[in-house]
């Protein structure tokens, strides 16, 4: 399926799905292309996972159309799993076998799976290739979830919350891997909560709050169409604070030069970052977020 000239590698129209009395997805629509990194951004228990079950086939929906790599997931064949890779949250490999013949066994489930050194060296566990899992830590184990996930040489690449937990440093090196797969052509879709992962890494996103999507495009579209206004800053003559928020900044600036007569103590001058937007479409607070 196409959009707007792109080809979709996912597409879906009117999804929606209950538990009991609780609705989880609740009317998504989604197109995503070939080859971007898309991200899925909301809370907790906004519908990500949910609708990441529903493109990988291992949850059933009760409404709406989905087609992934051309089938639906409800119906997908073997020779279709193949061609979709899946990270969750809490994989879990064998403790006792090593980070090599725990990739070269999950190898053999692909027609055309790559090279398990390679895929290793791709994650950066060439070091630690012929040590026991239950050795590693615990971002050594996410990196050998991601090998697991991209070993049959995925088309789609569906990461959920796949930094949870990670160290600042840890995180960084997932992303330099994430980048490297979409460079090589692998299509990713990104569920997550940190703000900084999504501007660091999607082409695209679109922000989920109680089941719905309420907005979509690029980070930066985003910030101006939903944060457009600018927060000036500044000292008063007795050292009181002040602050406003406008979106006229250069105007407001303009003003209180010459209010001060030139130099305006204190001055600062932000724009709404993605934390802000996304905080604003969502209905969170700043405390509720951390």
């Amino acid at each position: 399926m196409t959009a707007q000239g792109y080809e979709l590698a996912v597409d879906v129209r009117g999804l929606r799905k209950r538990y009991g009395d609780v609705t989880a997805v609740d009317g998504i629509d989604l197109g995503i292309r070939r080859g971007e990194v898309f991200g899925l951004l909301g809370p907790n228990g906004a519908g990500k996972s949910t609708t990441v079950e529903i493109l990988q086939g291992n949850r059933d929906r009760d409404a709406g159309e989905v087609s992934v790599l051309g089938a639906d997931p409800a119906t997908g064949t073997r020779a279709w799993r193949s061609r979709v890779g899946i990270v969750w949250q809490d994989e879990s490999a064998p403790a006792e076998l090593t980070v090599r013949e725990t990739v070269r066994h999950f190898a053999r489930y692909y027609p055309r799976p790559r090279d398990p050194e390679e895929v290793i060296s791709l994650v950066g566990l060439e070091a630690k290739a012929g040590s026991r899992i239950k050795a590693l830590s615990g971002g050594q184990r996410r990196r050998l979830d991601v090998a697991l996930g991209v070993i049959g040489g995925p088309e789609l690449l569906l990461l959920d919350e796949p930094t949870t937990g990670f160290d600042p440093a840890a995180r960084r090196q997932l992303w330099s891997l994430i980048r490297a797969l979409a460079g090589d052509g692998t299509t990713v879709l990104l569920t997550t909560h940190y703000l900084e992962e999504a501007e660091a890494l999607v082409h695209r996103l679109a922000v989920v709050a109680r089941g719905r999507i309420v907005a979509e495009g690029e980070p930066s579209a985003l910030r101006e169409r939903y944060g457009s206004e600018a927060t000036v800053a500044w000292s008063e003559p007795d050292g009181t604070p002040r602050a406003m928020r406008t979106g006229t900044p250069a105007r407001t600036v303009a003003e209180l030069s010459r209010r001060f007569g030139g130099e305006i103590p204190g001055l600062t001058v932000s724009r709404p970052t993605l934390e802000d937007v996304y905080l604003r479409l969502t209905g969170q607070s700043q405390e509720e977020a951390r």
